[in-house]
């Protein structure tokens, strides 16, 4: 496929759009497909053809539109009229009023901070196309910044453009996207890899699997320019079974990329080519990290290694490979398009662009945002959140997931960005966000984390497999009663031992929402033990 054939399909698909009256776009992601949003496509195709409006009527389902606790969503366009909780009995009102007022009952303004203080660059199609059609994506400018680096730009200058932009990994632990791309591309190897890991593990977090559901074609591209900047012909998108949604849809994009030829050998006319596959994971929290996600891809048990040699220099089957996650691929397309200057000037100094954040909890309005890095906790909880359900008090937030730490109300004016989520006990992580209100006992909140880290231990190393049992137990007792004075001491030194000499950053950083909430709340640990009470009437001793 050349240029020219890109901007055909591209033309061709927005005069479709537009030579509808009324395009009705029903969110198909998976939060609003639970609701049977499915059913709300089929009824506003019937009810279209019933009354003959199929020329000025277009129903389309599309990716996620953010407001999760809202849903079913249904967006009416180019009116920007916005329908939540929709049902299927709903579909022949809200066409009564596409020729004039919202229907009321069913309305969501976008006029709210939900909305109007999010910037979207990983999420700017989401909601606006159809992630089963190609042509849409290509209607979106897709696959031009592929189309740029690949036939204007040298692949030096492809990975120089990535690093100007200030682009740091947002998988979690924040490296810098440029120097890793150039170190896979100075390594001396014949063959090299790039691979997506879309293994997202983080209870509460659903950002990479929305991102895959609702424009898949986003991050194939984005690996493509990878592969050209690094010098890989083979691609790995290692995604988990548990998002079967997300594996339909991708593996549906990887094909129709290949029937377009954006996809393949020769791709624009030139000699390089690139493939993609899919490879599934089985669920386990640990193939998250990069050398035990090279385990499973390989087909052996996912258990990390010992690093150096880095994935970089030694990866799969011993070859370089470069391993980014969904959102960092997902950057890649906007920033050739717009240039690095452009991408630089979003967000702090030393944490650029922005952040997709999936919000979950104790908070009005849960479901996927994206904010300018450096956004605070309080913007991010009360503004675009909307504040805690049942008009309760914020008590604490969680992120980062089970590597993160537990933020209290005094930091909620804390802009958010890589370093300075680090300097108050806590990670950037992939994006999750799990909000609690005062009902929340913050130690049972760290014995749920510590189990979870427990269970998903690969058992690889001592200090893990055994460290994160003992505090689990310590943690346990400290909730039905039993706790000692001695415990809180005991549980300060198997962190400091854990945190110290594990393996890999599951061990490494278990002990993460332990420590900060022994940091923050520990008035609510020496309440449970020398009180024999929980303050927030939540674990078995509140109840």
């Amino acid at each position: 496929m050349m240029l020219d054939e890109i901007n055909e399909i591209a033309q061709r698909q927005r005069e479709k759009e537009t030579g509808f009256r009324h395009r009705i776009n029903v969110c198909i992601a998976a939060g609003c497909l639970s609701s049977r949003s499915d059913d709300i496509v089929a009824a506003f195709e019937e009810e279209i053809a019933r009354r003959g409006l199929e020329k000025s009527c277009r129903v389309k389902g599309v990716g996620c539109l953010g407001l999760c606790a809202g849903g079913p969503l249904v967006a009416i366009e180019p009116a920007g009229i916005l329908y939540r909780g929709v049902a299927a009995d709903d579909v022949g009102e809200i066409v009564d009023a596409l020729p004039g007022s919202p229907l009321a009952r069913l309305h969501c303004p976008r006029e709210t901070p939900f909305f109007q203080r999010q910037q979207k660059i990983v999420l700017e199609n989401c909601g606006w196309i159809d992630p089963t059609a190609i042509e849409d994506y290509i209607a979106a400018d897709g696959y031009q910044a592929m189309h740029t680096a690949l036939t204007r730009m040298t692949p030096e200058e492809v990975t120089r453009e990535v690093s100007r932009s200030g682009l740091r990994g947002r998988g979690g632990a924040g490296y810098p996207t440029g120097l890793k791309w150039s170190t896979v591309a100075k390594a001396e190897s014949a063959t090299k890899f790039v691979v997506c890991n879309a293994d997202e593990g983080d209870p509460g977090a659903f950002m990479d699997r929305s991102v895959l559901e609702s424009d898949p074609h986003r991050v194939i591209e984005g690996m493509v320019i990878a592969g050209w900047a690094v010098g890989a012909s083979r691609g790995f998108i290692y995604l988990r079974a548990e998002y079967p949604l997300a594996v339909k849809r991708v593996k549906a994009a990887i094909a129709a990329a290949e029937r377009s030829g954006l996809l393949g050998g020769s791709l624009f006319h030139t000699p390089f080519g690139f493939d993609i596959k899919v490879r599934l994971g089985a669920g386990a929290f640990v193939c998250g990290e990069e050398t035990a996600l090279i385990a499973s891809i390989e087909g052996r048990l996912g258990r990390p290694r010992p690093r150096p040699p880095y994935p970089a220099e030694s990866g799969l089957w011993g070859a370089p490979t470069l391993i980014n996650n969904v959102e960092t691929f997902a950057n890649i397309p906007p920033i050739l398009r717009n240039g690095s200057d452009w991408f630089a000037a979003i967000g702090t100094e030393k944490s650029k662009g922005t952040k997709v954040f999936a919000l979950a909890g104790r908070v009005r309005n849960t479901g996927l945002i994206e904010v300018p890095m450096g956004t605070t906790l309080r913007d991010i909880f009360f503004a675009i959140g909307g504040g805690i359900r049942d008009d309760r008090t914020f008590k604490a937030a969680q992120t980062g997931g089970p590597s993160g730490g537990c933020i209290p109300e005094e930091h909620l004016d804390l802009p958010i960005d890589y370093d300075s989520l680090v300097e108050v006990g806590s990670i950037m992580g992939s994006g999750g966000m799990i909000i609690m209100d005062e009902t929340a006992c913050m130690v049972d909140v760290a014995k749920f984390f510590m189990g979870f880290c427990c269970a998903e231990s690969c058992g690889a190393c001592v200090p893990c497999r055994v460290g994160t049992t003992q505090l689990h137990r310590l943690l346990e007792r400290i909730t039905a009663g039993h706790g000692t004075a001695g415990d809180l001491a005991r549980i300060e030194d198997l962190c400091d031992l854990v945190q110290n000499t594990s393996l890999c950053g599951l061990g490494q950083t278990a002990p993460n929402p332990v420590v900060s909430t022994l940091r923050y709340f520990r008035d609510e640990y020496e309440a449970h033990i020398q009180e024999g009470r929980c303050p927030a009437g939540a674990c078995k001793l509140g109840q």
